[in-house]
């Protein structure tokens, strides 16, 4: 009776399992690195929006606080869009006739509020809270990531849930000065670590194991 299997059947089934092997490694990894991509999340990506906004030039070059054009940061869970209003008080002085702010003129002239595009956009499952975190002496920069330099606003962090726990696992790492919250340029001092726990007593930041609770974004 002839061999059922040729002695190459042997070499043939170890680069079969090896090569399956690989593949699905291969596979888990292609997966890995397209969930933590910027195509998946968004992240360092403009967005497109009606009319051309660069923070780079309104906050850097001009100086216009963060507060002026999002009101309700302090107050409110949500930041606030700038109203068409609050742009026309700038540029019913200046480039009145510039063609790039039609639309925002339009917008003033039929009460109709422009519509922007959210560049940090959270699943609606996600509670996030603004108010609470300016509070607590976490600065914009910590999420929002350097927006004085940018042309064009993008999203600076993958706002994973990954990325959330990391902060709130070591919040001393992020807390600042409630006075220094909105400076773009703050730069940690030396003594940071100190400061750092004087300021997660004085603001009654929560420890990380009730920050790890579900309840405190998904509500």
């Amino acid at each position: 009776m002839g061999q059922l299997f040729q002695p190459s059947s042997n070499t043939i089934a170890r680069v079969s399992i090896f090569g399956f092997i690989g593949l699905i490694t291969f596979a888990g990894w292609t997966l890995y690195a397209v969930y933590w991509s910027p195509y998946t999340t968004r992240q360092n990506a403009p967005i497109e929006q009606p009319v051309m906004f660069s923070h780079e030039h309104h906050v850097n070059m001009l100086g216009i606080d963060c507060r002026y054009c999002h009101t309700s940061v302090e107050t409110s869970a949500f930041a606030g869009i700038p109203e068409t209003e609050i742009c026309m008080t700038c540029h019913s002085q200046l480039f009145t006739g510039e063609p790039m702010l039609a639309l925002v003129r339009q917008s003033l002239a039929e009460n109709k509020p422009m519509q922007w595009r959210r560049v940090n956009d959270l699943p609606d499952f996600v509670y996030f809270n603004h108010s609470i975190h300016v509070a607590k002496g976490i600065g914009c920069t910590e999420c929002h990531g350097r927006v004085d330099k940018m042309p064009l606003t993008e999203q600076a962090h993958p706002l994973y849930m990954k990325w959330c726990l990391e902060c709130h696992n070591a919040p001393e790492k992020s807390i600042r000065p409630r006075e220094k919250v909105f400076e773009m340029d703050w730069q940690r001092p030396a003594n940071d670590e100190a400061q750092a726990a004087e300021l997660i007593k004085k603001y009654h930041v929560m420890p990380p194991a009730r920050l790890h609770d579900c309840s405190i974004c998904h509500r």
